[in-house]
């Protein structure tokens, strides 16, 4: 959990309401531009637990975008496998064992002011989302997503298990809307590939026709 606005200075940011009917072009297409020119293998990295209606945002939007099968994006942090604070190292560790230069866009929620709940914050730049907790979390991310699912301040924890999951839900759907329309852009505009289309290419180019 991003409890605070725990975000590296002098990086680009940009936010839009989760009810904004123009969401998922303007964001998508906001985030596709910090995107490498060159193929990268794109990770997704979800943060968050289950056991709190608030920090469920992260694990919630891994589970909806990996049910839309997307084709150029592997996800980490789904409801049944969390990605969160005691094994974010590990997954770490694991992602730059498995992919080749990988481009990690990190997600989680966040608390903010009483006017940003229901916010979708996307930007350029790691989340550092131990910062809150006083836990020595590695940073994560060369792009990030944050969703502000409450309002920061006094008993933090307490407002994180108090939070509306109708809310977060409804986030969760928003945000892996949006990354579906950037999975959708990866297959169908080539100034953009990912190396998982490069390869499939190549892959294909050598398989058996019927």
């Amino acid at each position: 959990m991003n409890l605070k606005n725990r975000i590296s200075p002098n990086k680009e940011n940009f936010r839009m309401h989760h009810t904004d009917p123009e969401l998922y072009s303007v964001m998508s297409e906001k985030i596709i531009s910090w995107l490498p020119v060159i193929p990268r293998d794109y990770v997704l990295v979800c943060i968050g637990t289950d056991r709190s209606t608030g920090d469920s945002l992260g694990p919630l939007i891994g589970t909806l975008f990996s049910e839309k099968r997307p084709k150029h994006m592997t996800v980490y942090g789904t409801l049944h496998d969390p990605v969160h604070a005691t094994n974010l190292q590990e997954y770490i560790e694991h992602i730059n064992t498995r992919h080749l230069n990988p481009f990690i866009i990190a997600v989680d929620a966040c608390l903010g002011k009483n006017t940003s709940v229901g916010h979708i914050i996307s930007g350029t730049g790691p989340i550092k989302p131990g910062a809150a907790l006083n836990k020595p979390l590695p940073d994560i991310g060369h792009v990030h997503i944050t969703g502000v699912v409450n309002v920061s301040g006094f008993m933090e924890h307490s407002v994180l298990q108090n939070t509306r999951l109708s809310v977060v839900m409804d986030m969760a759907t928003k945000v892996a809307g949006v990354l579906d329309h950037i999975d959708q852009r990866m297959a169908f505009n080539q100034q953009r590939p990912s190396v998982v289309l490069r390869f499939n290419k190549d892959l294909n180019s050598s398989a058996p026709t019927n």
